[in-house]
């Protein structure tokens, strides 16, 4: 009988088995559904906050729209609401056919402005004046054209002629029209008003009248600048209770006096090295080295000289200058 040899079991261990590669296969197919619904779940976030910014980039474009409309519609109003200011304030023209040698320098700050003058003529005296409303654009714009009718009133109406006595007038209907004592049942308040430079030439008699409030004249006579202060009242800002009158101020002219009337914007625009104001010491030097010129020259060099002051800073404010010889008034209507 041959030999046989004796049986050997041999152990599989289970990682081996037929069963250990069924969980492998379903192991490896179970990662392959969790990252394919990770990815699958990241997609869809993924285009939501797409869709969510798409909406949104829609919605900022219909505003932008709508605001660059409204803005569109705002301009074109304030642009109309200019041509109605440019209207009421005389033009240059006029300005230069009262006053022959004569010049207005007016730049204001935003489309419309606070700043404005006003001129007419009564018999032989002419009339005229600059103001600084509060504020600038449309506020300081209304403001405006509440000043030019109250002054044609008190001129044309009332018959008031002295420089003073027309201010202590501006003052009171100013004062009526934004407040109403009390009628109402409130005690309203509004603290806004106008800083202004009256002036009335009798050219008969070659005497200039002068009023201010808050503003100065500048008289420039024999190389020699004098100025001729305003009081320190702001129309509309004196009560009737606190019983506060304009001075009147009375000078005989001379044949080469210039005078100057303006508003506070060309003193206080920033510029310069140091970015400072350009102050009045500034402005009076350079009227004093400019009044011998014609006065379209003295125009011309008021707006260099701001110009290259101003570079690099925004206008900050409206600025109004007139400058005029009163001994060159024409008879002409």
């Amino acid at each position: 009988m041959p030999y046989l040899p004796p049986l050997i079991d041999i152990i599989v261990l289970f990682w081996q088995t037929q069963p250990a590669y069924v969980v492998y296969v379903a192991i490896v197919l179970l990662l392959l559904f969790l990252l394919f619904h990770y990815r699958t779940r990241n997609l869809r976030i993924a285009n939501q906050i797409l869709r969510e910014k798409e909406l949104a980039s829609k919605e900022i474009a219909r505003q932008k729209e709508e605001l660059s409309l409204k803005n569109r519609n705002i301009t074109d109003s304030i642009n109309y609401a200019k041509r109605i200011q440019m209207a009421l304030m005389p033009n240059e023209k006029t300005f230069s056919r009262l006053f022959k040698d004569s010049f207005i320098y007016y730049k204001p700050k935003d489309i419309v402005s606070g700043d404005f003058y006003w001129i007419n003529k009564k018999n032989d005296k002419l009339f005229f004046a600059v103001a600084d409303c509060t504020g600038h654009g449309v506020p300081g714009a209304f403001m405006s054209i509440i000043g030019f009718e109250l002054l044609r009133n008190i001129i044309f109406t009332q018959k008031l002629e002295e420089p003073a006595s027309i201010l202590n007038q501006l003052n009171s209907d100013f004062t009526a029209v934004f407040h109403d004592g009390g009628k109402s049942g409130k005690e309203m308040t509004f603290r806004d008003g106008m800083d202004l430079g009256f002036c009335v030439i009798d050219k008969k008699n070659s005497v200039l009248e002068y009023a201010g409030a808050f503003m100065p004249l500048y008289l420039i006579r024999n190389n020699t600048i004098t100025e001729i202060k305003g009081d320190r009242s702001s129309i509309g800002l004196i009560y009737e209770k606190e019983k506060e009158s304009f001075s009147n101020h009375r000078i005989k002219l001379e044949e080469n006096d210039v005078i100057y009337l303006f508003s506070d914007g060309y003193a206080d625009q920033f510029g310069g090295e140091k970015g400072k104001k350009f102050k009045y010491r500034r402005f009076r030097y350079l009227l004093l080295n400019i009044h011998t010129l014609p006065m379209e020259k003295q125009k011309e060099l008021l707006d260099q000289s701001m110009a290259k002051w101003m570079k690099g800073c925004e206008q900050v404010d409206d600025i109004l200058i007139i400058g005029l010889k009163p001994g060159m008034t024409s008879g002409g209507q």
